[in-house]
């Protein structure tokens, strides 16, 4: 399904609130000025609330889903639509902002 590309600065959180960072943004590609985020990067979370005896907190995600058709230098790019998993909780990272003029598929 089409979709906007992630940048380095979107919206991403996992689903107890901690924000997720990509830890290798491809720099020779951008869109609006950020770097734009390919399937090999993980991400950091940090600021999971979830309480260590419940399993948590999230520590890192990778995501299990990219782009089909749209690749950047290092690998296929992610989309707003991508799905990931959170470790070690298995929970899916929320993508809520994203840059809007680059659509992939």
């Amino acid at each position: 399904m089409p979709g906007p590309l992630l940048h380095l600065n979107a919206t991403v959180t996992c689903s107890h609130g901690g924000k997720a960072t990509p830890l290798a943004p491809d720099p020779r590609v951008t869109v609006s000025g950020q770097p734009i985020v390919t399937k090999l990067s993980a991400y950091v979370i940090t600021g999971c609330t979830l309480p260590p005896p419940a399993g948590g907190p999230c520590v890192t995600a990778q995501f299990l889903t990219f782009a089909t058709r749209i690749t950047s230098s290092i690998g296929p790019v992610l989309l707003m639509d991508s799905q990931a998993t959170c470790v070690p909780t298995g929970t899916p990272l929320l993508i809520s902002v994203v840059q809007t003029r680059a659509i992939g598929m």
